[in-house]
């Protein structure tokens, strides 16, 4: 807590060196303070938090920085003859109870509020739409419950909106599509269900967290091209992907929609994306992998910025892609709990051991739960533990191979269980 009060002193004296003369705030702004902590529980203002301090028999921004008002806002003289909040940023105090913003006194010249870390309960109010000068809105990790107002999507100034962490339910709000200027959304953890709207007019938004939640329906192919990174694992999403779903997303490094319903083909265009540098599709039912159009270059180095690529427990089936070994940037690689069949391919050996100049390792390749049988690559045989994370444990291996370090954590499938998956086993 002492280093937020001292973050919050200095947002507070950074800008209001010249309030100290005789800074009078705006009689509303003070009674829209005033409205703030006397509505929230007495007893869960403690000695020493921001909101103890607020002492209204002074003039707030008169009294920065003395023993009242202590943290807590910042004031700027944008009227003449008064003062305006312009940012209230409240300590983890643990502060509870209703948010409440007047209609009338509402703080119109804010320009930040963040509530964080606190037990702010009830609805969010419809009034916060009167702050069109907002350009941050934090409500995370609150007690915050309802819908999320519609009457948000007229905040034409939000850059960031962080509402995650809370039990809000219901869908999001076809208003969003009016917030041109937001960069950041997050909404993760909370009750949130139906399908996306239309969010293509956020040409602004870089990064999307939607994760655990019930949203359905299958990808949204309503974003905007210029998201960096887009989350929405742990929800209920179904269905095939569009063959180009991402194919426009040039901006777009990482991609997590784990734990979701997801099904079909992996369409080749997700492996093509200029940009993408971790891809997380794992607890999904993807049952097949469409080859990119690199994976016919006769085995030369792809380009491709892929850092981590987790397939992990889905129903993937055939031989074990070629292409993933001439990726020269990828180094983690689970494959695990699939239906792979085959030999693992000496390529997958030699960049996990012998890697060429200029690519980077396999340090991660788990290709345990699947039925990959025959002998295992000499390289990998030849490794030294510790030297990189190998998982082949629970395979269709004839026998187990001769370094134990392969062998720990798990055992292999029975012969009648692996045939039933591999027609090349007698």
């Amino acid at each position: 807590m002492c280093s937020l009060r001292l973050h919050l002193f200095l947002l507070v004296a950074a800008s209001t060196s010249s309030l100290f003369e005789s800074a009078t705030t705006h009689w509303s702004d003070k009674q829209a303070l005033k409205d703030l902590k006397n509505n929230l529980d007495p007893s869960s203002i403690t000695p020493g938090s921001c909101l103890y301090s607020w002492d209204f028999s002074l003039d707030p921004c008169d009294n920065l920085f003395s023993d009242n008002f202590t943290c807590g806002f910042r004031c700027d003289a944008v009227v003449s003859g008064a003062t305006r909040v312009t940012e209230l940023a409240l300590d983890p105090a643990g502060y509870t109870g209703p948010l409440v913003i007047n209609h009338h006194n509402n703080l119109p010249f804010l320009q930040s509020l963040d509530l964080s870390n606190n037990y702010f309960s009830g609805p969010i109010p419809d009034s916060l739409s009167n702050l069109t000068r907002l350009t941050r809105l934090g409500l995370s990790k609150n007690s915050f419950s309802g819908p999320i107002p519609s009457s948000l999507g007229s905040l034409i100034n939000l850059q960031e909106l962080y509402l995650d962490n809370n039990n809000l339910n219901g869908t999001l709000p076809v208003s969003f599509d009016g917030l041109t200027n937001l960069k950041r959304l997050e909404l993760q953890s909370n009750s949130l269900n139906g399908v996306l709207p239309d969010l293509t007019s956020l040409k602004n938004l870089y990064f999307l967290d939607l994760s655990f939640n019930s949203l359905t329906g299958g990808f949204p192919s309503n974003l905007p091209d210029s998201l960096v990174q887009i989350s929405i694992r742990n929800n209920s999403l179904n269905g095939a992907f569009e063959s180009d779903a991402l194919k426009s997303f040039s901006y777009l490094q990482v991609l997590d929609l784990s734990s979701n319903r997801l099904n079909g083909s992996l369409p080749l265009s997700l492996f093509e994306l200029p940009s993408l540098q971790q891809l997380t599709l794992s607890f999904n039912g993807f049952s097949g992998i469409k080859p990119p159009s690199f994976a016919f270059d006769g085995g030369v180095a792809v380009p491709s910025e892929l850092i981590a690529v987790d397939l992990s427990n889905n129903e993937l089936g055939g031989f074990l892609p070629m292409f993933f070994s001439l990726m020269p940037k990828l180094s983690s690689l689970s494959l695990e709990n699939n239906k792979f069949v085959g030999m693992i391919p000496t390529q997958y050996a030699l960049k996990t051991v012998f890697p060429e100049p200029g690519v980077e390792p396999f340090e991660r390749l788990l290709l345990g739960g699947n039925y990959l049988f025959g002998g295992i690559p000499s390289a990998l045989m030849a490794l030294e533990p510790g030297s990189a994370n190998v998982r082949l444990v629970d395979n269709c291996f004839y026998r187990c191979p001769l370094s134990f370090f392969f062998c720990q954590g798990g055992e292999q499938k029975s012969y009648e269980e692996c045939k039933r998956f591999s027609h090349f086993i007698p």
